[in-house]
């Protein structure tokens, strides 16, 4: 049994939760701020991943982040590329803590149109999924944006995703699409009502082994996705925070059953840079214990 496969059956299969550590350039300096760093802390982007990296590091290695309730975990590039206790940080995570490592590839969102964000271009996108083949990075992410229930953007959006999708297919790669509907948009249950429909053609049109994994905003109507939990073509539904607090997210979770938690700041709610480390880990330990109860409904 390959490494691949190990990691596949795990993700299928396994209960639990994906943690989200993959905030990029543009939000790293807020993600920061949150855990109690300032803007003055650092003079240039090397010095702020420098910072955001230990922040990572301090998460990744506490005794509450493990593979016994997280699935996998999502890195930004350049967390990809650094190393953690002396192995890279994709390494680290399956040898060290049995999770599974995905790689945010997309490099952010376009201007508003249609009532969505499309993703931007994605240069040498081809040459990254390279990469993170060779650094046994496992899947992928993207994120897209809706902020309104317009028919004609929507399916552009979905569009979109699934052919980058495919291209990270055929990289050997699992892709989790995410077209995120914001929580503040005015006809939000429209819009998720749309959402399904687009998502459900792209799915009954890919090829015989292809399958994909979603990521989604936790729906306005309970188990709204059921039906697409349950496609042959998908490997997992994983629902964002999109803004909710921890406990609201939890809650809603809770009640979209077979839907697991991908939550970014939502998990890392609560934790400083000025915490002891028995602090620390025993604010971690009490999110992830939260987020995988809400996620094995």
């Amino acid at each position: 049994m390959s490494q691949f496969d190990d990691q596949l059956r795990k993700v299928q299969r396994d209960q639990g939760f994906i943690a989200a550590l993959d905030q990029s350039g543009g939000s790293t300096p807020k993600a920061l701020k949150l855990y109690g760093v300032s803007e003055s802390a650092w003079s240039n982007d090397d010095e702020m991943y420098d910072m955001v990296h230990r922040m990572r590091t301090r998460i990744i290695t506490s005794p509450a982040f493990s593979g016994t309730r997280l699935i996998g975990a999502i890195l930004f590039e350049n967390t990809m590329d650094r190393e953690i206790a002396g192995k890279p940080t994709g390494d680290y995570l399956w040898d060290v803590k049995k999770v599974v490592p995905f790689l945010k590839v997309d490099k952010g969102l376009a201007e508003e149109k249609d009532g969505v964000q499309l993703m931007k271009p994605i240069p040498g996108l081809a040459s990254l999924l390279e990469r993170a083949k060779r650094k046994e990075i496992f899947g992928t992410k993207m994120r897209s944006v809706i902020k309104q229930a317009n028919a004609a953007g929507i399916e552009a959006i979905v569009r979109q995703q699934f052919e980058i999708g495919k291209q990270i297919l055929s990289a050997g790669l699992i892709p989790i699409i995410e077209p995120e509907v914001d929580i503040k948009a005015p006809n939000k249950a429209h819009a998720e009502e749309l959402l399904k429909v687009a998502i459900l053609r792209e799915l009954d049109a890919l090829g015989g082994t292809q399958r994909v994994m979603l990521k989604l905003t936790i729906p306005d109507e309970d188990d709204f996705y059921a039906d697409l939990i349950g496609h042959s073509k998908l490997l997992r539904v994983v629902a964002l925070s999109g803004g909710y607090t921890r406990e609201e997210a939890n809650r809603k979770l809770a009640r979209n059953h077979g839907m697991t938690a991908s939550f970014s700041r939502a998990l890392v709610e609560g934790l400083t840079a000025q915490q002891s480390d028995a602090e620390f880990n025993a604010t971690l330990e009490a999110s992830i214990a939260s987020i995988y109860a809400a996620s094995i409904t």
